[in-house]
């Protein structure tokens, strides 16, 4: 069993904004003497009130525009923060893969107590994972997993989460999120179906493990 560690490209996009200057311009008319005889020129506008008005819809514009450039810097810092929250627990999980397959490698006792911690937390950050991802199974096929262990399953589901994590984190939908032909969208599709299957399965086995170990009654 290998260890690696594959860096999370930016599995998301950042929202653009484009911010409009708006401007308003109010002719200033004046007539000179000698001018344009009476009359030659556009009639003058005596309504006192169209300056205020032209100059309430110029700031009522202005304001528009720094609450949409205001909203979209808020929104940028949501995509960030959710970027930077997916890039962390998608290295983390696999930390936890490897140190998980360290132990079984080396063929040491199964410590019970350490397990649950590595699997309360991969199952954590996996649906943290699927609050973005929004993975779904298709009807046709349920993700792998159990919902009961018995003890001596323990090693052989280890094992298996071990594998779900290698296939979920190597899936190309995730390494190469930004970098996809138009002639690869449909094998982009297959792939990020794969990616869904595999999250949920993660989800759904480190569950099962954390409550085998829960009922073992080890202290953690």
């Amino acid at each position: 069993m290998k260890y690696k560690i594959v860096t999370a490209k930016r599995l998301g996009a950042a929202l653009a904004a484009g911010i409009f200057v708006l401007g308003l311009s109010i002719p200033s008319l004046a007539q000179a003497p000698g001018g344009a005889p009476p009359g030659a020129g556009p009639p003058v506008n005596n309504n006192p009130r169209i300056g205020e008005n032209a100059r309430q819809a110029s700031e009522a514009r202005l304001r528009s525009a720094e609450l949409e450039a205001k909203e979209e810097r808020e929104n940028q810092k949501r995509v960030d923060e959710a970027i930077a929250n997916m890039k962390q627990d998608f290295t983390r999980i696999q930390v936890l893969r490897n140190d998980i397959a360290r132990d079984l490698i080396a063929h040491k006792p199964l410590d019970y107590s350490l397990i649950n911690q590595q699997t309360t937390e991969i199952r954590r950050r996996a649906l943290r994972l699927n609050d973005y991802m929004m993975a779904r199974a298709p009807e046709t096929k349920e993700p792998e997993g159990t919902t009961d262990l018995k003890n001596e399953e323990m090693l052989g589901a280890l094992v298996k989460l071990c594998k779900l994590i290698d296939s979920f984190t190597e899936n190309p939908a995730l390494k190469n999120a930004l970098t996809i032909d138009a002639k690869e969208v449909e094998k982009a599709k297959e792939n990020k179906a794969k990616a869904d299957l595999d999250l949920l399965a993660i989800i759904k086995l480190s569950e099962s493990l954390q409550k085998t170990t829960d009922s073992l009654n080890v202290p953690k």
